[in-house]
């Protein structure tokens, strides 16, 4: 077996407009690299080599977090030493907290000999997750895990992740430099919805999921939309409105906020449609003079993987 491995682990979008907490899809990049080394004394090691400041306390950080769980399923008497490189700036919206989870148990999995289910791997992950946001949820865990589009149909009493086919699509992002914490932006969500507008969010997430089946970009289209989700968090992102106007003017099919935030994401048929529809959304924080990092490519096929053992 190894005895360090490098895995990169993708950035993610959740939600997709409608799918609150159930739904996402995974990025070729940007991405973590996560290096995790095996050793026999027991507990879990952590090094940052970024500039977020982020907490190397194992008991604090999602990786070590995620990778203590795991060792609690581990009889042996071992430990692990983390080498974190973030490619995704945490508060982005695009799944940070969650590819630092998911990347640190695969590479932990890959020294014990892939021992563990990529179910398995998303419980441990999921620890690592709450730590961040205050919620144990896995819809950036499972796309960052699995790849391509999934829903989580269930966290309990089992977990039930269900990979969605779905026709090529490309995906423009847009980040404004601006930090929304996951923690923060679950507080502003509605205790209670109206039952008309839970119908209308029932229909649209089957609406997106058959859209993806039968490949009809129309039907995800009009399903992006969100009534309950978006609405409360749209005061945090300056521009919102106007960045999704220029997209559709662009050509993109449909989109809104990743996550909790502050990244806007639009689905769109073609890498050339993709380019001119980052190039409006950048357009808006441009204008507010807001920095901002803009991400175009593909929907990735794959999840969080081991690039190199050693």
């Amino acid at each position: 077996m190894p005895h360090s491995v490098l895995v990169h682990s993708p950035a993610t979008l959740s939600n997709l407009g409608c799918g609150f907490d159930v739904l996402g899809l995974a990025l070729q990049a940007p991405y973590d690299a996560i290096r995790v080394t095996q050793t026999a004394q027991p507990g879990v090691r952590i090094r940052h080599l970024d500039p977020y400041d982020l907490p190397t306390d194992p008991a604090r950080n999602v990786a070590g977090v995620a990778l203590l769980a795991l060792l609690r399923a581990v009889p042996e008497a071992i430990g692990f030493e983390v080498e974190i490189t973030k490619g995704i700036r945490p508060g982005s919206g695009v799944g940070s907290s969650a590819a630092s989870a998911v990347g640190s148990v695969v590479a932990a999995n890959a020294l014990l000999g892939n021992r563990f289910t990529k179910m398995q791997l998303v419980e441990f992950a999921m620890a690592g997750e709450a730590v961040a946001s205050g919620a144990r949820h896995a819809d950036n865990i499972a796309p960052a895990m699995f790849g391509g589009f999934t829903l989580v149909r269930a966290l309990e009493p089992t977990l039930d992740i269900v990979a969605l086919a779905a026709p090529p699509l490309w995906v423009a992002v847009v980040h404004p430099q601006i930090e929304v914490k996951t923690i923060e932006a679950r507080k502003v969500l509605p205790a209670t919805v109206p039952l008309g507008l839970a119908v209308q969010q029932w229909a649209n997430v089957a609406g997106l999921v058959a859209g993806f089946l039968t490949a009809d970009y129309d039907l995800i289209g009009r399903s992006l939309a969100d009534y309950i989700v978006e609405p409360a968090r749209q005061a945090l992102i300056p521009g919102l409105a106007e960045a999704r106007a220029r997209a559709l003017a662009a050509g993109a099919i449909g989109g809104g906020i990743s996550g909790s935030g502050p990244s806007i994401f639009m689905l769109n048929k073609t890498e050339a449609i993709a380019q001119s529809v980052g190039a409006a959304l950048g357009s808006v924080f441009a204008e507010l003079g807001v920095a901002y990092n803009t991400y175009v490519g593909p929907v990735a096929t794959e999840g969080a993987r081991v690039i190199s053992e050693s």
